[in-house]
């Protein structure tokens, strides 16, 4: 179809809520534009040339690629696969983010190795890592012998790792490091974290309706609970949390703000170090601000910290504080 100038083949639907608002089925004749002279975009249905063989479009319940649940949210327009950990069309992404720095920081395994494991069909979920041996590494791009044993010992000593580091590895929607603290802290175990309820996972801090869905979704399909058995019974391991009550953490009814460039930790990290010792972790400086953790090219926050006359830490108080609170 030739539209404005060029040969469209394809033309966007987007979502659910797109289909119903146009009335569009299968077989329907309809107008193409170019949105904004750019996107092909479905605009109207020619009613006229509609006959009665049109079928109407139903999304799957399940993913097509891996058969996991779909989840489409009530305020939400897009249907999406749950099976994260599994499904093929996620599949590298899902790997990449689970051997990051901040997840399990697998030295060795970058981005283009992940690549040809899943390529050469050596890597299928998170739990076939440890499952690699040293002939199946050997003869990779850029995988001689020495290279192939360092990774594998990477991956032993990978192992050993915190809850809160394993439940962000997951790749779990829009549960990122602060909340997957605030999740181990809460509930201590992953256990306890598998069987909340919806409502339970509200009480966490920082985890509203929307989050609360998808870990509850997460965790009840199946797919997904089997690799994550798997990997525990691969030998992932995590110490227990002693939890303390929040009266005697020593930032208990603090709330503090990170902002600049630390040399030591990442500032995710640092968030979630101080929430473990009690903080409340925000985003802005305000006159309720406790202190204001300032590391290298500190900017606006830093000179709102100044006006507000709120107490400014550097990374050398900071790394003080965290060892002698260990």
């Amino acid at each position: 179809m030739f539209v404005g100038g060029v040969t469209v083949s394809n033309a966007t639907l987007h979502n659910q809520d797109e289909i119903d608002r146009l009335g569009v089925k299968v077989g329907d004749y309809v107008i193409i534009r170019r949105a904004g002279d750019v996107i092909p975009q479905v605009v109207s249905v020619v009613q006229a040339k509609r006959d009665d063989n049109v079928k109407d479009i139903v999304f799957p319940t399940d993913c097509p690629v891996c058969g996991s649940n779909v989840e489409k949210l009530e305020d939400e327009a897009v249907a999406r696969c749950t099976g994260g950990l599994i499904c093929a069309a996620q599949r590298k992404q899902a790997l990449k983010h689970f051997a990051s720095r901040k997840a399990f920081d697998i030295d060795g395994l970058g981005d283009k190795l992940v690549d040809q494991l899943v390529d050469a069909d050596l890597v299928h979920s998170p739990a076939d890592f440890f499952n690699l041996k040293l002939g199946d590494v050997v003869g990779l791009e850029r995988m001689a012998e020495k290279s192939a044993a360092k990774l594998l010992l990477s991956l032993e000593a990978s192992k050993a790792t915190t809850l809160a580091k394993f439940l962000y590895a997951l790749g779990i929607r829009e549960v990122g490091e602060a909340t997957a603290a605030n999740l181990a802290l809460h509930f201590e175990t992953l256990e306890a974290i598998r069987n909340a309820s919806e409502d339970e996972l509200i009480e966490v801090q920082d985890v509203g309706g929307i989050v609360a869905a998808h870990l509850h979704n997460f965790f009840n399909e199946p797919h997904n609970t089997d690799v994550i058995d798997a990997l525990l019974e691969a030998g992932i391991n995590w110490p227990a949390i002693e939890k303390k009550p929040q009266s005697a953490l020593p930032l208990d009814g603090k709330t503090c703000v990170v902002t600049g460039t630390l040399s030591e930790m990442g500032r995710s990290d640092v968030k979630a170090k101080l929430q473990l010792l009690g903080a409340k972790v925000a985003g802005s400086v305000s006159k309720n601000t406790s202190f204001l953790v300032a590391g290298e090219k500190a900017g606006s926050k830093l000179t709102k910290a100044q006006e507000l006359d709120v107490e400014v830490w550097d990374e050398a108080k900071l790394l003080a504080f965290l060892a002698e609170h260990d």
